[in-house]
């Protein structure tokens, strides 16, 4: 099952039918308990992520589900380049964005400054290139996926790697990768999208 695609904006409008779209999904499939609120909650943070985002940007949210695995897409064109984003965060007191922190904070980077940056900079923010890889999908340019993030960082700890270590008690403080499955993301172009999965029990 695929919902109807909503578009929501950085500034907020339409997200409160977004998340009433989840609210459907979840009385529709019958989903109770922890199912339940694990969904609106993953959504919610899909939601806080885009309303960070610097500048105003649109973005396409769905949920599709099969066999009692539900995806959250949240599809954006990057709109930033390196100059607008330079002049609107100088324009911040401390002239950087300080709210990147934490995976969904990090990731929210990526769409807030546009597939126009070399990419080797996000994944640089997540530590080490081997996180984001070219894609082995014809029809992408770059995809990023949080189990190989915790692959790679679980490797480097076994290393002694002390900012693998930061990174892994950073990964685990998220509320995203506690309940989540896998967060994937995608780069086509200069089009970026999220997918957040979750199985249900």
């Amino acid at each position: 099952m695929k919902t109807d695609v909503i578009v929501v904006s950085s500034k907020g409008a339409q997200m409160e039918t977004a998340l009433s779209q989840v609210d459907k999904v979840i009385e529709y499939k019958g989903l109770t308990g922890k199912n339940a609120l694990h969904l609106r909650l993953l959504a919610e943070e899909m939601m806080g992520m885009m309303r960070s985002i610097t500048g105003e940007t649109e973005g396409k949210f769905w949920i599709e589900d099969e066999e009692d695995v539900y995806q959250l897409h949240l599809q954006a064109i990057t709109r930033m380049d390196s100059s607008k984003r330079q002049q609107l965060l100088s324009a911040a007191s401390s002239g950087k964005n300080e709210s990147a922190r934490g995976l969904m904070g990090r990731l929210r980077d990526f769409f807030d400054q546009g597939a126009d940056e070399d990419v080797t900079s996000f994944s640089s923010s997540l530590l080490y290139p081997e996180m984001y890889e070219h894609s082995s999908t014809p029809s992408l340019d770059w995809e990023w996926s949080m189990m190989r993030y915790e692959s790679v960082l679980f490797n480097r700890i076994k290393q002694d790697d002390t900012a693998a270590k930061e990174a892994w008690d950073e990964l685990e403080k998220s509320v995203v990768a506690k309940v989540a499955d896998d967060v994937k993301v995608s780069i086509k172009g200069r089009m970026v999208e999220m997918i957040i999965v979750k199985k249900m029990n």
